[in-house]
């Protein structure tokens, strides 16, 4: 499956939704596990600003990579951000998208306060 980095420098995230496990099967209720580590992924929607555009996209990120408290407006950095296209078919439609995953969003309030701390 082809990955396209996504360069965060230049852009403003935060918050939009805190963090929600992902459902991997919405009739039962499964959640969403990485196939590599079994770690739970969580969504965490974001609000991305650059070049004078926002979007709301909701970025998959594995349960050990939410570092600190992760409240709607919190500024954030998105670690290892990378899109990846998508379709399918259902039901004889046929359907795309881009999924957006993340090894890690961290707080950056927290950085901001233990760097006034030192």
């Amino acid at each position: 499956m082809r990955q396209i980095p996504v360069d965060t420098s230049a852009a403003s995230v935060m918050v939009a939704k805190s963090p929600q496990p992902k459902v991997k099967d919405r009739r039962s209720g499964e959640i969403a596990t990485d196939a590599e580590t079994g770690a739970t992924l969580m969504t965490v929607d974001v609000m991305f600003a650059a070049n004078d555009e926002v979007e709301i996209l909701s970025v998959t990120v594995p349960e050990p990579g939410i570092s600190g408290e992760l409240t709607m407006g919190t500024p954030v950095a998105l670690t290892g951000l990378i899109a990846r296209p998508w379709e399918n078919e259902f039901n004889g439609q046929k359907r795309h998208g881009i999924a957006f995953r993340a090894v890690a969003v961290t707080s950056l309030v927290a950085s901001a306060s233990q760097s006034k701390a030192a």
